[in-house]
């Protein structure tokens, strides 16, 4: 519900202002969802379906509305998640990451777990007015996990 109401909260002044982005971080997952985690995949589902009907509800405002897709990425919480096995194995967390996506995300043709700063680059792009004919979409940094 948080995208709800953030959505509900800023959408209505930037179309009063003429111009906004707006975007929802969701994941690779929304469509592969991952049996391990159902409820997660199921959320971010929700997250790029949100996106797109709020884009068509700000048509001819001047305000885009976007899901981003990242896939599983080398965040603080993600290396929290990887920390026991990088302590086994005395590899480097981003060893242990690529390990991971290979084994959890098969079809990555990446074969590694994306950077924060890769994800941002595409935040960046969406924030900027370069982006402005860019809204409703659903944008991969997925590493080429999502097979379509």
């Amino acid at each position: 519900m948080a995208g709800v109401r953030l959505a509900r909260a800023y959408l209505p002044g930037m179309e009063s202002s003429g111009w906004g982005r707006f975007f929802f971080l969701a994941s690779e997952s929304a469509f592969n969802i991952p049996v391990e985690m159902i409820h997660y995949g199921v959320s971010k589902t929700t997250d790029v379906a949100l996106a797109r009907g709020r884009a068509k509800r700000m048509a001819g405002t001047g305000v885009t509305v976007n899901s981003v897709l990242p896939e599983p990425t080398l965040s603080k919480g993600v290396e929290a998640m990887l920390e026991a096995e990088r302590a086994r194995s005395g590899k480097p967390v981003e060893e242990v990451a690529a390990t991971f996506v290979q084994q959890h995300r098969s079809s990555s043709i990446l074969q590694r777990a994306a950077t924060v700063e890769e994800v941002a680059n595409m935040v960046v792009y969406l924030a900027s007015p370069l982006a402005s004919a860019t809204t409703g979409a659903a944008l991969r940094v997925d590493g080429g996990v999502i097979d379509t």
